[in-house]
């Protein structure tokens, strides 16, 4: 058996391994979890979105992760101390840990969708078992060198130092809607839709979205961006329109009449009588539906839904705030008054 400070210094590193890592772990997840927009597993709608929003995300209201945090911390702080108290605690702090690592990786194959960063941090708690039970096996025989315990210090403080800094540092929003932020005048704020025309949730979202935007029409620039689905038939000649309602400069009463046309009637032979309705003249119309700038147009925005993690729509941007499927007009009110006071101030 080992014995003495190499033992010590052995059992110490093996120690603060799988609680370094699991705290790493649980701060990277406890930034996504209290960020509007995560950003270390910024996949939404993939596994860290779906245990984000399981029964298991916040047990008695607390994020789990910050549970992870703390109790991690707890077994690298009794790893660091040398009495053999100290020893049995991290034994059973990490017993804890290892019983509710191997319940959440249960669950996580339970809904059938997986989170890296989860299952790293379930991981570590039940690796932190056996080196638990092998330093308290050792005993007070296994004395740690100083130095060891002041670096193991150091190397605990930045395991959970370093996710919570670059974690809140980041904006956690994708490059091509920071870059339509960065084009909005000082005061005003950005709203950047992504739409088809046909989609049902589209037309329930701009129902609650526009008299919103109208009442603060001066302090507010919205971008639509056309993401017709492929799925929808009538989609892609409705995004043709818009795109040349745009173009004449009648953008917002070219998406209203679309969006309040039956879907039926989103046919190019509708949508012309939705031009004509609203004064665009026919022939000009018709040239910039056939214009192949303008099928390149719709191709550029779905490109940047793709670069803006889009996966479902409706998807809005109201400043830094994204709203994903449909949304009731007092959460997309809230989040525009609160862009508005931020805007001005």
């Amino acid at each position: 058996m080992l014995k003495g400070r190499s033992a010590g210094a052995i059992g110490l590193v093996a120690s603060l391994v799988p609680a370094a890592t699991g705290v790493a772990a649980s701060a990277a997840l406890l930034v996504d979890y209290v960020r509007p927009r995560p950003v270390f597993c910024a996949a939404i709608g993939g596994g860290c979105d779906a245990v984000r929003h399981s029964v298991f995300a916040a047990p008695a209201g607390i994020p789990l992760p910050a549970i992870g945090v703390a109790g991690f911390l707890a077994i690298g702080v009794a790893a660091l101390l040398p009495a053999r108290r100290a020893r049995a605690v991290q034994l059973a702090l990490s017993l804890v840990a290892g019983l509710v690592g191997l319940v959440l990786l249960g669950a996580q194959v339970h809904i059938g969708r997986f989170c890296p960063y989860c299952a790293v941090a379930d991981a570590s708690g039940l690796l932190s078992v056996p080196v638990a039970i092998l330093r308290l096996k050792w005993g007070a025989e296994a004395r740690v060198p100083r130095p060891a315990s002041y670096g193991g210090a150091v190397a605990l403080v930045l395991a959970v130092a370093a996710p919570l800094v670059a974690g809140f540092r980041s904006s956690g929003v994708p490059r091509v809607i920071r870059d339509e932020l960065a084009r909005t005048p000082k005061g005003r704020v950005t709203v950047v839709d992504f739409v088809d025309f046909e989609c049902p949730f589209c037309r329930m979202t701009h129902a609650e979205l526009q008299p919103l935007v109208e009442a603060h029409r001066e302090r507010i620039r919205l971008v639509r961006i056309q993401v017709p689905l492929r799925s929808h038939s009538h989609a892609l000649d409705a995004a043709h329109a818009a795109c040349c309602g745009e173009r004449f400069g009648k953008g917002e009463a070219m998406a209203d009449a679309l969006f309040s046309a039956p879907v039926e009637e989103l046919t190019p032979e509708g949508c012309e009588r939705i031009a004509a309705s609203i004064g665009l003249p026919l022939e000009l119309f018709r040239a910039c539906v056939t214009d192949p700038a303008t099928g390149t147009r719709i191709e550029q925005d779905r490109a940047i839904f793709k670069a803006a993690d889009g996966y479902a729509l409706p998807t809005i941007w109201i400043g830094e705030r994204q709203f994903v499927g449909a949304q009731p007009g007092e959460v997309l009110g809230a989040a525009l008054h609160e862009a508005l006071v931020r805007a001005g101030s």
